[in-house]
């Protein structure tokens, strides 16, 4: 199956973004045999910072799949910027508002168009003090047991090193190292061909999230927390900056 046509917007921000990447950073990538080279499937990943979609994009990218972006709906409102990502294929999300459903009937054409479709299951960049992955939210899953195509995990490290969590100014040098891991399509079987509940699409998402937490893990050569990060039992708003005048650091 050939992959599916790209359109110029996308072919422009390849264009721009690779040369870019391999000028400014580091790679250290692993597991790229595990991205599918053909047919549609969703990559799921660790939010770190505003740089990882781009980390994340040039990785992909390198393993010869185009990318679509569940991205968040207000960045479609801003003037030119909208315009290219709509012309580039990226999914609005209308995150806690009831047309968020919208984005995921999208995402599922897209994946049955052939199409790899990037979705981060925290749904914002992680609150977690120490960045680890938080509680994750269920689309990935929904996606896949709609379409029954594979979710494939991929652990990233290192975004935020060049861009802090909801900071605006990068910091490019030094060279900063991107460090990439996907992992084997995640197992849903014993998910599918039964009836969808709330209870059934927490825990598949809760088992997505220990499998991502652990690449996480590895990456960082460190033991995450006992228990994931829950933003809904901390007061703290499930989107935007929770920080508002302060950038948190690690």
């Amino acid at each position: 199956m050939p992959l599916p046509r790209t359109g110029r917007a996308y072919d422009i921000a390849a264009g721009v973004i690779r040369p870019t990447m391999l000028a400014f950073t580091r790679r250290e990538w692993r597991g790229g045999e595990h991205v599918p080279r053909e047919g549609g499937f969703i990559a799921v990943t660790n939010h770190l910072s505003y740089f990882d979609p781009i980390a994340l994009g040039h990785f992909l990218h390198e393993q010869g799949r185009a990318v679509r972006f569940l991205a968040k709906a207000s960045l479609f409102d801003v003037p030119l910027v909208g315009r290219f990502l709509r012309s580039a294929g990226q999914i609005p999300v209308h995150r806690e508002k009831r047309t968020a459903g919208d984005a995921l009937k999208e995402a599922c054409q897209a994946v049955e168009r052939g199409e790899c479709v990037v979705v981060y299951p925290e749904g914002t960049i992680t609150r977690d003090p120490g960045l680890w992955p938080m509680v994750g939210k269920t689309g990935a899953v929904r996606i896949a047991l709609r379409t029954g195509c594979e979710i494939v995990p991929i652990a990233q490290w290192g975004a935020q090193e060049v861009l802090l969590p909801y900071a605006k100014v990068p910091r490019l040098l030094p060279r900063k190292t991107m460090r990439m891991q996907a992992g084997p399509a995640f197992d849903l079987s014993a998910y599918r061909d039964v009836p969808f509940t709330p209870t059934l699409l927490k825990k598949a998402t809760n088992e997505l999230m220990d499998v991502l937490t652990r690449m996480v893990a590895g990456l960082r050569h460190e033991a995450p927390p006992a228990v994931r990060f829950d933003p809904g039992k901390t007061g703290l708003p499930s989107i935007g900056n929770p920080y508002k005048r302060r950038v948190p650091r690690k």
